[in-house]
């Protein structure tokens, strides 16, 4: 099956996982079948605000530096094929596939929600991370603005947060982030995954292209912003090729920290990955996802806490060491996230700050 124009995955077939009833297409069945006279429609993108009860996740997980989120979007435009948190669309009965980045969701409270967790009395600061499981800059943000939101709340409280992004809609908000610099309360890290903008349309087909994201990057050092290049994922056979080259270009933006993480396949993600393979290169297919198993444990993913992020054997000391090198040719050091929380001022609900 053939990816569609302008999409990553190439199917909408719902999850198994949860035991949820079989569906039916029914009323939008245009919008999945071939036409009379041509190749399947392309999904439109649908939007659908939702309303939750809060907006911060705390975590426990040994495995990531942070141990609270917002992610103002559920689903990503973006279409990245490689996406982990595609599953998450299981859990409403929605497509990992066409669907998590055809129908999403947008939380407009989220500033406001925010807001009341920053005033809880036992409130304790420390940096929230945004774009951990969607793109806080994909498209639809343009038109809803809550990252925008968002930021402004933390600016106003003092709040450091982090950012992860693939997107150069970034620069739209340098003025907030230049004035959350000015007090250490942010830092931007911008993934990139190959200089080949070509390759880029098949793995990540509505975010920016690699040029704009480098100079990104290069804009925001230059405005005084923490930044970082995120090297992330790093795809065997596909995208490894492009390791040295992208801290190369970074550093020729200013940028001084850099990070990488290898590819991941959890539950749903694996089957879209293989069907991408077969549809862009079937010639070395076979040969990505046995590279991927064998720093997996012999599996697709290996999802055990302390494991899922470190890969491991010969294939995974290789990419380790040549992104060790390259970064020491260049003057990289690891991602400056130390935030400043000891200024944080605690509002109120009705959005008032507490100077007590």
């Amino acid at each position: 099956m053939q990816p569609q124009k302008g999409r990553g995955a190439a199917s909408r077939a719902p999850s198994s996982r949860f035991n949820l009833p079989g569906r039916e297409a029914d009323g939008d069945w245009l919008d999945s079948v071939a036409d009379i006279d041509g190749p399947p429609r392309n999904p439109i993108t649908t939007v659908t605000e939702e309303h939750p009860r809060t907006i911060v996740s705390f975590n426990k997980s040994p495995d990531i530096p942070f141990d609270r989120s917002i992610n103002a979007y559920r689903g990503c435009e973006h279409g990245c094929i490689y996406c982990f948190a595609r599953p998450s669309h299981a859990f409403h009965d929605l497509s990992p596939g066409l669907d998590f980045e055809t129908k999403l969701f947008a939380k407009p409270d989220a500033a406001r929600l925010l807001r009341a967790t920053l005033a809880k009395p036992g409130y304790r600061p420390a940096p929230i991370a945004m774009g951990t499981n969607t793109d806080p800059y994909q498209p639809i943000e343009a038109q809803y603005r809550i990252t925008r939101e968002i930021l402004e709340v933390c600016l106003e409280t003092r709040h450091p947060v982090t950012i992860t992004t693939k997107s150069d809609r970034v620069l739209r908000d340098l003025d907030i982030l230049r004035a959350m610099a000015r007090f250490n309360l942010v830092g931007v890290g911008i993934s990139v995954t190959s200089l080949d903008a070509q390759l880029s349309r098949l793995l990540e087909p509505r975010a920016a292209t690699p040029a704009r994201r480098i100079a990104a990057l290069g804009k925001l050092v230059e405005a005084g912003i923490p930044a970082h290049v995120s090297i992330a994922p790093v795809i065997p056979a596909i995208t490894d090729q492009y390791l040295e080259a992208i801290l190369e270009a970074a550093a020729g933006q200013g940028v001084r920290g850099a990070m990488w993480i290898m590819v991941r396949l959890p539950h749903e993600v694996a089957p879209l990955f293989r069907e991408w393979l077969d549809a862009h290169f079937p010639d070395r297919a076979a040969k990505v996802m046995a590279t991927i198993r064998d720093m997996r444990g012999g599996k697709d993913n290996d999802p055990r806490f302390f494991q899922r992020m470190r890969p491991s054997g010969v294939w995974a000391d290789l990419f380790r060491n040549r992104f060790r090198l390259a970064a020491r040719r260049h003057g990289f050091g690891p991602p400056d996230v130390h935030l400043d929380c000891s200024d944080f001022k605690a509002p109120h609900a009705s959005g008032q700050l507490s100077f007590l």
